[in-house]
């Protein structure tokens, strides 16, 4: 049994009501929903808010909002282990507990449902946790240091010699999704390591929504993505 987890807290300060703020038409978190609920992979499919507004939009969108996330856990500080950690004790209380919980973001519009797959597939390889992630656009090893007068130096002087091609690639999270066993989810110390594994996304299908700047960068690309699929779509044999 495996269960979708949306974190949602209220209390988003650089792009206020972000969870639920119109993104091409429908609340933000509504394309999570829509992603989660069309994968066909959970049994549940829970949004932990701390907010009636949002729990009433993700009820609208086809989540359940079963409990109210506390206070402790909901605040500009909150880390989302102990927030999935609380949802694990609730549905345990209830004798519901899952084998697997996929803890996916409420702003994460580019997720799609080949992805959620993809990531339950890495997991069902014997590891712990499966987590989305990318490829740096640009070789991190060639990032520059500025100094308080603006004098501009290296953070790897050895790198400067080095080809590009030959530098190692480096990923960062995407943050969209993370795939884990409820075991894992409950009594790991550390997530990173060799019980976990990384689902690579194209870096066009992933975008940090932390700005306003952001969230109309997102909106672009994800209006273009859209007529990308259907155009490939309409040129498919009937």
């Amino acid at each position: 049994m495996s269960i979708c987890l949306i974190p949602a807290r209220g209390g988003s300060k650089r792009i206020p009501r972000k969870n639920i703020r119109s993104f091409r038409g429908l609340p933000m978190i509504a394309w999570s929903i829509r992603s989660a609920r069309d994968s066909g992979l959970f049994s549940r499919l829970i949004v932990s808010t701390d907010d009636d507004e949002i729990a009433a939009v993700a009820r609208d969108a086809g989540a359940e909002v079963p409990f109210t996330r506390p206070a402790a856990l909901a605040d500009d500080h909150a880390a989302t282990i102990p927030v999935i950690r609380h949802a694990l004790d609730w549905l345990e209380a209830e004798g519901a507990l899952p084998e697997t919980l996929c803890c996916l973001y409420a702003t994460a519009p580019f997720v799609r449902p080949d992805d959620l797959y993809a990531g339950a597939a890495l997991l069902g390889e014997g590891v712990d946790f499966v987590l989305a992630a990318t490829e740096y656009a640009f070789p991190i090893q060639r990032a520059l240091r500025l100094a308080p007068d603006g004098a501009v130096g290296m953070l790897d002087p050895v790198a400067y010699g080095t080809r590009s091609q030959d530098l190692e690639p480096a990923f960062h999270d995407a943050g969209q999704f993370y795939w884990g066993r409820s075991r894992a989810w409950r009594q790991a110390a550390e997530f990173f390591g060799p019980h976990t594994r990384a689902l690579i996304l194209p870096r066009h299908r992933v975008q940090d929504i932390d700005t306003p700047q952001d969230w109309d960068r997102a909106e672009r690309m994800h209006r273009l993505l859209e007529d990308e699929q259907a155009e490939a779509g309409a040129g498919r044999p009937a």
